[in-house]
């Protein structure tokens, strides 16, 4: 099933997101993310990078963010009060009606607004959600809105761009940083790569294993520190609970 949802674009997609993964340029025009500096920036009100000014510019129907506001918009999700990388997605109950949509070879008009309209309800909470980026640019093309494909697909490829700059994964060192567990696997799939399993690996890793062909890694590390430490911020209770199993 979640092979079939993060297929659902154009194969044109994946391609150019294993084209961004792989261009060493594009690492090195944004590198890895400075937390700390985008922590406070998205923050500051005064600031060009304040989070609510990047998620109004997200949200246009426009392709004028740049590869900086881009990067800044992603990370700066890890310090927005409502952030959680677990929560849940809205409207469990639509999108238990579409989980035999997801897995139909051909959908219907009808099946296609249903997609785009659990999309909009999921990006309206969370605005980087890649799966349904995803769906929201199949209807788009399906639909043969290409305007809008375009100017979508062009959002979701730079964030993948956004994560392909933040390592290149091969290493504990060089782990990508993501903001939310899914895109370990969103972005493996999403470049091309078939994610198998995941393990995890103190103190703050997550390698995921792949289906591969040609010379491609086995796995992919990814770097959660940022993710935990903000967790267990909102979570305290949580961190004493495992620190006292720890101590049994």
């Amino acid at each position: 099933m979640m092979k079939r949802l993060l297929t659902l674009a154009a194969a044109t997609l994946a391609l150019a997101a294993s084209c961004l993964a792989a261009k060493p340029g594009a690492r090195a025009e944004l590198g890895r993310p400075d937390l700390d500096a985008i922590e406070k920036a998205t923050t500051d009100p005064a600031s060009k990078y304040y989070y609510p000014r990047l998620y109004e510019s997200f949200m246009k129907n426009d392709t004028l963010m740049t590869a900086d506001e881009f990067q800044y918009f992603y990370y700066g999700t890890f310090f927005q009060e409502d952030y959680d990388p677990y929560r849940e997605a809205p409207n469990q109950a639509l999108l238990n009606e579409l989980l035999p949509i997801y897995a139909k070879e051909k959908r219907t008009r009808a099946d296609r607004e249903k997609m785009l309209d659990y999309a909009m309800q999921v990006l309206d909470d969370n605005p980087v959600d890649l799966r349904q980026l995803t769906n929201r640019i199949y209807v788009y093309e399906q639909n043969r809105k290409y305007d809008l494909a375009k100017i979508w697909q062009y959002k979701l490829n730079h964030l993948l761009l956004v994560i392909a700059a933040s390592g290149t994964g091969t290493d504990a060192e060089n782990a990508f940083i993501v903001v939310y567990p899914q895109h370990e696997y969103d972005f493996l799939n999403l470049s091309g790569r078939t994610a198998k399993s995941q393990r995890f690996e103190p103190p703050y890793y997550d390698y995921i294993a792949v289906e591969a062909k040609g010379k491609a890694a086995d796995g992919y590390y990814f770097n959660i520190d940022e993710l935990l430490r903000q967790y267990f911020l909102k979570h305290p209770s949580e961190l004493n609970t495992d620190s006292k199993g720890a101590d049994e």
